[in-house]
């Protein structure tokens, strides 16, 4: 993602949880950085978050380390190029948040760091640590959890008296019937969705980019009738488009500009803010026999670099950070901005996300979230992108347009499971 993914503090209770965890003696969820040398110089990298205090924080995560001296870079720019140079280099990091891409996993550029979540692997949510999980062995730890869910004006339906849309078939129902002269239905971001959807529409049929035998998963007819309801959103000019902000921006939503809006959690202490309670979240919702809700889920990863002359040394500090360290995990997801940890019994007991909308997202992200999977390359990406932009916008046949799609993802995935 490209936008602040943190965009509002949320200091909350700060100070009256600080005070009770220092009541409580040493008992604070923390791991013990150990009392060794810090004779030991590891480089760590992060991405620029946009958020105020991220950068303070992770500064302060490496302070507290004692078994080697941590230098945090905050990497501004194509952060992901960078790290991909890097890491061909004796100079890059040695730890690093990514991905890791598959062609970093399958060129041996980062450490097997299954060992290191071995006794609290199941505590981990699945949809985001597949992705960072190679033929049974784990490359990146998940940090936090960022999802996407579809909000919904509660006094905007009430007045056009239509339900929460459960389907996909209720979902373009009622874009249509929200939709009025000053007021549209839904907004999808300014190209009409495809974007941003990406694969979700073909969860939500039951279907996937990438089925558990390694092949297409979409190679379906449903998959056509799916996409094909999407196009209906824009000929019926049921979305908003041209939005001064897009997608990943809440204040077409705040604005009343829509009735839903398609954006991530991390616009939820806005909305929450401008909105009070007039506003609902739903899953993307589901469509066909087959079908069920989808909501799509992203996390960097925090990982090791194999070129690293101190691998075991980065290995024990990410152990013991995003590991052992839980109260500073719950800390980098919901002290700067508003996220989901990727632990799930942190998730179950933060209280910021135990009522409302939040626990909805929680609840939605345990029960429906999918990643992309490791094995989608951006060859396939962008030529399911392309085609389902000519399927929204121009009206292009669904099937025509699948047709080439699966034979290049067929061919890529051929050409990964080769390597």
């Amino acid at each position: 993602m490209t936008v602040s993914r943190r965009q509002l503090i949320a200091t909350g209770g700060s100070v009256a949880l600080s005070a009770a965890l220092a009541a409580c003696g040493s008992n604070t969820g923390r791991a013990d950085g150990g009392s060794g040398s810090q004779g030991t110089a590891l480089q760590q990298w992060y991405h620029q978050y946009g958020e105020s205090g991220t950068e303070q924080a992770v500064q302060r995560y490496a302070a507290a380390y004692r078994k080697a001296k941590v230098t945090v870079q905050w990497r501004p720019g194509n952060y992901d190029q960078q790290t991909a140079a890097a890491l061909l280099t004796d100079n890059g990091p040695d730890v690093f948040e990514g991905g890791p891409t598959l062609d970093q996993i399958q060129g041996g550029q980062v450490a097997d760091l299954t060992d290191l979540i071995k006794d609290v692997r199941e505590d981990f949510n699945p949809a985001v640590l597949t992705p960072k999980t190679y033929q049974g062995k784990v490359y990146g730890i998940p940090q936090v959890i960022d999802m996407q869910m579809l909000y919904y004006r509660k006094s905007l339906l009430e007045k056009a008296g239509v339900e929460p849309p459960q389907t996909l078939d209720e979902l373009v129902d009622a874009a249509k019937a929200l939709t009025t002269q000053d007021v549209k239905g839904l907004f999808l971001g300014n190209d009409g969705g495809a974007g941003v959807l990406g694969g979700t529409p073909l969860q939500a049929a039951g279907l996937h980019l990438v089925a558990d035998d390694g092949t297409v998963g979409f190679d379906d007819p449903q998959a056509a009738r799916t996409l094909g309801k999407l196009r209906r959103l824009y000929a019926e000019k049921s979305l908003l488009l041209g939005a001064p902000a897009d997608w990943s921006d809440p204040s077409a939503f705040i604005q009343g500009l829509t009735a839903l809006q398609w954006t991530g959690l991390w616009a939820l202490p806005q909305i929450e803010k401008a909105l009070g309670d007039d506003f609902g979240v739903l899953p993307f919702p589901q469509d066909g026999p087959q079908g069920r809700p989808a909501v799509p889920v992203g996390a960097y990863g925090s990982a090791v670099s194999a070129r690293s002359r101190h691998i075991d040394a980065a290995k024990a500090y990410v152990k013991w950070l995003w590991v052992g360290n839980t109260a500073d995990q719950e800390d980098f997801s919901l002290s700067y901005g508003f996220h989901i940890p990727a632990r799930i019994s942190l998730a179950k007991k933060a209280d910021k996300l135990k009522e409302g909308a939040a626990a909805d997202a929680v609840r939605f992200t345990t029960d429906y979230g999918y990643a992309q999977p490791l094995l989608w390359t951006n060859k396939s990406s962008t030529a399911y992108q392309d085609a389902l932009s000519r399927i929204i916008k121009d009206g292009a046949d669904p099937a025509s347009q699948l047709r080439p799609v699966v034979a290049t993802a067929n061919a890529e995935l051929s050409r990964v499971r080769r390597a």
